[in-house]
């Protein structure tokens, strides 16, 4: 199997970071085992003489890794700049486009409140004109009190006959007796200045009861 190694001692040999071992795990560069749930990288007999007892080696290994590891912290770092660019590009467009969207909405909703400006003002005017041709209550209320006491007075009115004999000053029982018969005679014979409700003979005010009282 090899040697193996964690990534993060196999990262501090290499003089890379820990990212970088397990992109290359991920990319198939470098052999990984899965033991227990954690990942070692397996060191086949080249790799195995990494940090050895040659120092010279070691070292001239470990220099032209550094180059590549800075060749690829460059290369990431640009890529990270490109990024960034253009990241920046897309937030100064959508702030752009928000602006527009911002000045639209603010455009619709000035025109809707000139609309309901418009519209508050006609209803307005409309209320004043209905105001100036509805009639008051109190001119209203007089004028259906006006027609009330003309139709009271276009009405009949009937009395009882104490009253009848009240305004006649008729005061002796046996002349009101009298004047009763008649009465009822002139109701027998439909006079209209006579009626009769709930037993009581009623006449009615402001006829002419000559003929009732002569002779009585």
């Amino acid at each position: 199997m090899g040697n193996l190694i964690k990534p993060a001692d196999y990262a501090a040999k290499m003089g890379i970071s820990r990212q970088a071992v397990y992109a290359k795990i991920k990319k198939g560069i470098l052999t990984s085992r899965n033991i227990g749930g954690k990942i070692f990288i397996v060191l086949d007999k080249k790799s195995a003489t990494v940090g050895g007892s040659d120092n010279h080696t070691s070292g001239a290994t470990s220099g032209k890794r550094a180059v590549v590891q800075n060749g690829i912290n460059d290369a990431q770092q640009e890529k990270l700049l490109l990024a960034k660019d253009e990241t920046i590009t897309i937030l100064r467009e959508t702030i752009t486009d928000l602006k527009e969207t911002n000045k639209m909405i603010t455009s619709t909703l000035r025109g809707e409140v000139e609309l309901l400006k418009e519209a508050f003002g006609e209803m307005k005017m409309l209320y004043s004109l209905q105001l100036e041709h509805k009639p008051r209550k109190e001119e209203t209320d007089a004028a259906i009190e006006v027609d009330n006491i003309d139709t009271v007075e276009e009405q009949e009115e009937w009395l009882e006959l104490s009253d009848f004999y009240a305004l006649h000053n008729i005061k002796k029982k046996k002349k009101q007796k009298k004047i009763k018969e008649k009465l009822k005679k002139r109701l027998k014979k439909g006079d209209p200045r006579v009626d009769r409700f709930n037993g009581e003979i009623l006449f009615l005010v402001g006829a002419d009861f000559d003929d009732v009282l002569t002779k009585v």
